[in-house]
Order: C-alpha cells, then sequence, then structure tokens
C-alpha cells in the first residue's frame, strides 16, 4: 500500500479528486494555506510539507497542485510526482501568463471573482455539468483574496528549472488554462479539458491504476 498526497488545483479543495480511484492506497489531502506576507514559494512549499508523515510518498497534484507538488518533491524524497493539468517547468508557461508576468498585470488587478467572468472562467476550466457550476462557485464564494493574489503571482512567475526524474505528467488536449502544445505530457487524455480529475476521471483512474 502506497501513501498518497493530493494537492488540489487554484483555491479548490480534496472533492476535484472525489470521483478518482486510487485502489488500496491511503489516499491524503493537503489543504492549502494562507501565504504570508511576502512568503516565497519555497517557503510555502516548506510549511506544505509539514502535512506529510509517510517516508516516500507519491504525490498527486492538480494544475497549481502540480507546481506545487514539485517544490516539495525538491525537499523530500517522494516515490512519483504526478502532474495533473499543470506544467512541470516555467518553459512551459503559455504565452498569456509570461505576458502578465513581464507587465505584472497580475499585480494591478485583484484576484478576486467577478460574476460577469464566470462563464469565461467556465470555459477556460472545462465546466461540464451543473454539478461542476455549483462546486466552482462555491470556491469562488469562498476564496481568500490573500491567498488568491498570492497564487496568481506564484504561478506567472514560476521560475522553475527542475523536473523530477520520477514524474508522470497526464494532461488533456482541450486543456485552456495551460494549452497541450507548450507542455510534453506522459498520458494524454484526448478531448480532455483542465478539470481531469472531474470529466475524464476513468480515464485518469486507468492511467493511475498503471503507474502507481
Amino acid at each position: 500500500m502506497k501513501h498518497i498526497y493530493c494537492i488540489s488545483g487554484f483555491g479548490a479543495d480534496e472533492r476535484v479528486f472525489s470521483k478518482l480511484n486510487f485502489g488500496e492506497n491511503d489516499v491524503h489531502f493537503i489543504p492549502w494555506k494562507i501565504p504570508e506576507k511576502h512568503e516565497s514559494i519555497e517557503s510555502y512549499a516548506s510549511r506544505m510539507n509539514k502535512n506529510i508523515v509517510h517516508p516516500n510518498p507519491v504525490l498527486v497534484g492538480l494544475s497549481f497542485g502540480g507546481m506545487m507538488s514539485i517544490e516539495i518533491a525538491k525537499l523530500i524524497s517522494v516515490e512519483k510526482v504526478v502532474l495533473l493539468s499543470s506544467v512541470s517547468n516555467r518553459d512551459e508557461l503559455p504565452l498569456y501568463m509570461k505576458i502578465v508576468a513581464t507587465l505584472r498585470l497580475n499585480q494591478f488587478i485583484p484576484m478576486k471573482p467577478y460574476a460577469i467572468l464566470e462563464p469565461i472562467e467556465n470555459y477556460k476550466l472545462g465546466v461540464e455539468t451543473k454539478e461542476e457550476k455549483e462546486l466552482l462557485r462555491e470556491y469562488r464564494r469562498n476564496l481568500n483574496l490573500q491567498y488568491s493574489n498570492w497564487a496568481m503571482n506564484e504561478v506567472v512567475n514560476w521560475k522553475n528549472e527542475w523536473i523530477p526524474p520520477n514524474l508522470v505528467h497526464i494532461h488533456g488536449t482541450n486543456d485552456h488554462i495551460f494549452p497541450i502544445k507548450y507542455v510534453k505530457a506522459d498520458y494524454v487524455i484526448k478531448g480532455g479539458g483542465h478539470l481531469l480529475p472531474m470529466n475524464n476521471a476513468d480515464e485518469v483512474t486507468d492511467i493511475l491504476k498503471k503507474i502507481l
């Protein structure tokens, strides 16, 4: 039995993994924390790492959670790092994020939910069902502004160049947040959007069975 630690995407929680089947493995979820003032992503990863109490775990990260999984893997020995709808290094960040970082646009616009943008955000995320719309609406309603401003800044300015040797990258062809043309995925799910664990749970589960 393996110990699997899951980290959700930007502002989300463990419910985004609820449709996945991890078999007989022991699954844990690491919640997002409120960042400290001017906290680096390395410091934040160190605090997240305190939730890991088993040696040589498997880290499964969705989107920003995948990036955080790599940061944690720099600190401890891990059996595998599994990325879902994420990027493994700064070269895989899409052009629009690099422009945002260069012009520092995220620092001029608070990263808070705007009702008028909800349909656009749902499209970008690949939301398909009423259940998903309601869940994302709840996430937006409970989003902490200090966390969201910090997280967005860390995403667009991520400088990572190190790729774990035991990394497995699962990505969808219709991901509008991290377009597949920028990433090098080990497993590609045709038609899959950004919410792979929810919209393509069966395909992701089959891949997890192969690699775990």
